[in-house]
């Protein structure tokens, strides 16, 4: 079978990639097609999201595994697309260069048959341009009942921590 997702780039503008790819294919192709669609490099660091109705991240399927903790992390090699992504499960939001943080949800739009003489992965349609840069995201710093506030207050972090000296006199730098 092959699975037809869209793959949409956190824009202002509408720029998606139709992408179509083996049932049995990795996340790793799945990643490969997406940037080279896009037209990044593929070489800066990137995850998949299992993600819900609503977009919200679920669990990670990173494109290494370098968690320091002795539970292995699924990573994108050894993945398989049908393993997680299916009618009932299709959305999958993907993070690629998390400097940039450029983002995109990945959506399963049809499960179809493969077609004679077509090679995949297959780019099927390209809408928009890439922009220069990512659109920032937008993080909002929430404290549980104020306790944040109340720790540090709202002056400015150095003027808390360290007092209104310079932060490294006390130590033994030469």
């Amino acid at each position: 079978m092959i699975y037809r997702f869209r793959a949409i780039l956190n824009s202002q503008d509408e720029v998606y990639r139709d992408i179509e790819i083996e049932e049995n294919a990795s996340f790793e192709d799945l990643h490969n097609t997406i940037t080279q669609a896009f037209g990044f490099e593929g070489q800066e660091v990137a995850s998949f999201y299992e993600s819900n109705d609503q977009w919200e991240q679920g669990d990670e399927i990173a494109l290494f595994d370098m968690s320091d903790t002795a539970e292995p992390i699924r990573t994108m090699a050894e993945t398989k697309l049908n393993h997680v992504v299916s009618k009932e499960h299709r959305n999958l939001v993907y993070i690629y260069d998390f400097l940039a943080m450029w983002t995109f949800i990945v959506e399963l739009a049809d499960i179809a048959e493969p077609e004679a003489g077509i090679t995949y992965p297959n780019l099927m349609f390209a809408q928009g341009e890439i922009p220069e840069e990512p659109i920032d995201p937008k993080f909002v710093s929430e404290s549980v009942d104020g306790e944040l506030d109340d720790m540090y207050g709202d002056d400015d972090f150095e003027d808390n921590q360290y007092g209104s000296g310079d932060p490294y006199e006390d130590l033994d730098f030469d």
